[in-house]
């Protein structure tokens, strides 16, 4: 896919934050709009994956809150872009893949729930965050973790369409699943991620929302940059 580049110097320093559920875009959306933008991109879910990719390798329980805490303290998670991918590494071992798990996918709502979780892994997100020039998505980017960011986004898409991503991505990696688990997995974790005591999914009241079910990435990316020019000063 080509990347187109846009020099807005109006947005030297500035945060912009996309929240919504588990295959809405907004992952794929934010690194290619982080890339044409030129700004570092931080997908805080990612975090959460690794943390729990490195719980259950090392035999921390996803219930066992305070273990999780004091692991998401000590360890390490760095992003790196290689070759225009972007890749996070967990104590230096790269997990980009390892992470998008059934296995990791299973159990990450339930450990990114833990307030003590939470508030670590938010920490290490501002102190990235702390000098703008970043694109950061998740669900709580918005609400929790950049609540004065320039610029928000709530993006949402049908439980069908997103199953059906989910689908394609699980293919790729070469995980045999069907859309029918795709779909009930969804539905799990949206009403997990949504009702959780810390931190829960929700569109902050002064963030922009968009429907990507019948939008291409890029269609998404265009439409975020016509926002930028004409809301950010």
């Amino acid at each position: 896919m080509s990347i187109p580049r846009y020099n807005l110097p109006r947005l030297k320093g500035k945060i912009i934050a996309l929240d919504g559920p588990a295959g809405s875009g907004k992952s794929t959306t934010a690194k290619l709009l982080a890339q044409s933008l030129g700004y570092i991109y931080l997908d805080t879910g990612a975090m959460y994956r690794a943390l729990t990719y490195f719980a259950l390798k090392i035999g921390v329980m996803p219930s066992d809150k305070i273990k999780l805490a004091a692991l998401a303290k000590k360890v390490s998670i760095e992003f790196k872009t290689e070759n225009d991918i972007n890749k996070i590494y967990i104590n230096g071992e790269d997990v980009t893949t390892a992470i998008r798990t059934p296995e990791v996918t299973r159990y990450v709502s339930e450990v990114s729930a833990h307030k003590e979780v939470r508030e670590a892994i938010v920490a290490q997100q501002m102190e990235i965050g702390k000098n703008g020039n970043i694109v950061a998505e998740g669900r709580d980017t918005t609400t929790v973790v950049f609540p004065q960011a320039d610029l928000k986004i709530y993006l949402d898409a049908s439980v069908e369409v997103r199953a059906q991503r989910r689908l394609l991505d699980m293919g790729k990696m070469g995980v045999t699943t069907s859309l029918e688990e795709q779909i009930e997995d969804i539905k799990r974790r949206d009403e997990y991620d949504s009702n959780r005591r810390h931190s829960p999914l929700k569109r902050a009241k002064d963030a922009y929302y968009v429907d990507t079910s019948n939008m291409t990435v890029q269609e998404q990316v265009e439409w975020i940059i016509n926002l930028i020019r004409k809301t950010v000063k």
